[in-house]
């Protein structure tokens, strides 16, 4: 007895011994989903590895070096092996690291990830939702390309590890580690784990709760970041074919650790821990994305005094205060129309009293100039009729003086 439950052992089979083989045999018809987020710069190996790691060509596009910022390109496949498929999603950054400024490379990636998070988040909260159907899009893990400069990791990769760290599994890998010596790439492992630890960068452990791969996951963990080569070129060694890199000088061999750390990662991340990155992808990284949107939507476990609340009283005081944040606003629009509409009228009757001021101004100016042009005519008519006065006298005299002229012309002709 332990925890206030029984324990008792059964006389016969019941049959429930077979629920492994049931949630098997549901696995298989469901099918699985898993989606890699490969970030590294243009030309780094990204879609050579992703090749090489599942066995086949996935024909990625070439990404140019000259995009004004980074870009997400996804894309699906449908891998079956062993009667079982996988739904496969490759995400590619194109154009990261590309750009002169590289200080917010990393955002568009924070966002992407942000963007399926909320996408499965919204399908939970649906009324009618459908997730055994849905097409799960959430970041399963992110291999990060480490650039083989044999020093130390740039700020760039620090600045997009630690913004990644608490969203997304993170494997950090040396990307083309066939171009620095042994000695070089073992003291580069070194640096790149101390001042992953030094800034606070959390990558992936593999698990080692497990006790069937605790042993190889403690060794594998020993062993990031991952230093490995890609190829999907066969060469002939002796009387079989291998993937290889060719040179000059000789050929170095994909599958071959002692040559690179490429069988290493296969195996961790397909063949052991492909289901634990899935695990944790939803237990860690959704629910604390999860927890955060809730919390911002004003939901929570416990209320005042660590009571606890339920979904239904949540609701209730969330609505609540939804409404009274309404009534709030409409409250503030309120007056806030009510001192606009002060405003304008203000605004209008001061217009009117200078339309009015305007008006009386004018009215003066216009009686005065009546006024004006009343004793203008005044003067005019008076001119006028002094005039028509000298005029009359004028003619009078001149017809006076053309009889008297006329008389005299007479009396001196009578005369002679």
């Amino acid at each position: 007895q332990s925890d206030g439950y029984r324990t008792l052992s059964l006389s016969g089979n019941v049959g429930f011994g077979s629920l492994p083989d049931q949630l098997v045999r549901k696995s298989i018809k469901q099918g699985f989903c898993f989606n890699v987020l490969c970030i590294g710069e243009t030309g780094i190996g990204k879609s050579t590895l992703i090749n090489s790691l599942f066995n086949t060509n996935f024909d990625d596009p070439l990404s140019t070096h000259f995009l004004p910022n980074v870009r997400l390109r996804a894309q699906t496949y449908e891998l079956q092996e062993s009667n079982v498929n996988l739904k496969l999603t490759i995400i590619n950054t194109v154009g990261f690291g590309d750009q002169i400024n590289k200080e917010d490379s990393y955002q568009p990636i924070v966002d992407y990830i942000d963007a399926q998070f909320e996408a499965y988040l919204q399908e939970e909260l649906k009324i009618k939702r459908s997730l055994f159907s849905y097409h799960d899009t959430r970041i399963h893990v992110c291999l990060y390309f480490i650039s083989p400069t044999g020093h130390s990791l740039k700020p760039l990769d620090l600045l997009t590890m630690k913004n990644l760290d608490s969203k997304v599994n993170i494997i950090p890998i040396i990307s083309k580690a066939d171009s620095i010596s042994k000695t070089e790439l073992q003291k580069f492992k070194n640096k790149i784990m101390s001042e992953l630890v030094s800034n606070d960068v959390q990558i992936y452990q593999f698990p080692t709760d497990d006790e069937t791969v605790s042993k190889i996951n403690t060794i594998m963990n020993g062993h990031l970041p991952f230093a490995v080569v890609g190829s999907t070129e066969k060469v002939k060694i002796g009387n079989k074919m291998v993937r290889a890199r060719q040179y000059p000088w000789g050929i170095v061999q994909v599958e071959n650790e002692n040559h690179c750390d490429f069988v290493k990662l296969h195996e961790m991340l397909i063949c052991t821990n492909m289901e634990d990155l899935r695990e944790q992808t939803h237990a860690r990284h959704y629910e604390l994305y999860r927890r955060c949107r809730l919390e911002e939507m004003g939901f929570r476990d416990v209320g005042p005094g660590n009571k606890l609340v339920s979904l239904q009283e949540a609701y209730e005081a969330k609505r609540h205060e939804f409404y009274l944040e309404l009534q709030r606003k409409e409250e503030k629009m309120r007056q806030e129309f009510v001192q606009r509409v002060k405003e304008k009228e203000m605004i209008l009757k001061e217009a009117e009293q200078q339309i009015q001021a305007n008006f009386e101004h004018r009215m003066l100016m216009y009686q005065e100039a009546k006024l004006k042009l009343e004793k203008e005519k005044k003067i005019l008519k008076d001119e006028i009729a002094v005039f028509i006065q000298k005029k009359a006298k004028a003619e009078l005299l001149q017809s006076q003086a053309s009889v008297s002229s006329t008389g005299s012309l007479k009396r001196d002709k009578d005369h002679k």
